[in-house]
């Protein structure tokens, strides 16, 4: 087993034994400011109902993301940590 599949076993051990489901689910990644990926990150939450807030560094390389969301299970929060991770020079936080 990966450590990327062991990670994702875990954390959805740790969301079903403490968070109870619907519930809003706080995401944060830093990407490169120039190449469009901070666009891919927020087409990923589009259309759902999702809370953005990005900020630039001191100087202006990266962005962050944070990102709220209410999802239904703890199966969906690792769907979109998912999605995202295949957008290239993401770091998920």
């Amino acid at each position: 087993m990966s450590d990327k599949n062991a990670f994702y076993l875990k954390l959805k051990d740790q969301l079903e034994d403490t968070t109870s489901f619907p519930a809003d689910y706080m995401y944060k990644f830093i990407v490169p400011a120039a190449g469009g990926q901070l666009a891919e990150v927020q087409s990923v939450f589009d259309n759902k109902g999702a809370v953005m807030k990005t900020k630039k560094s001191k100087t202006g390389k990266y962005s962050s993301i944070t990102i709220v969301l209410k999802l239904k299970s703890a199966a969906e929060v690792i769907s979109y940590y998912h999605k995202v991770e295949k957008i290239k020079g993401i770091i998920s936080l």
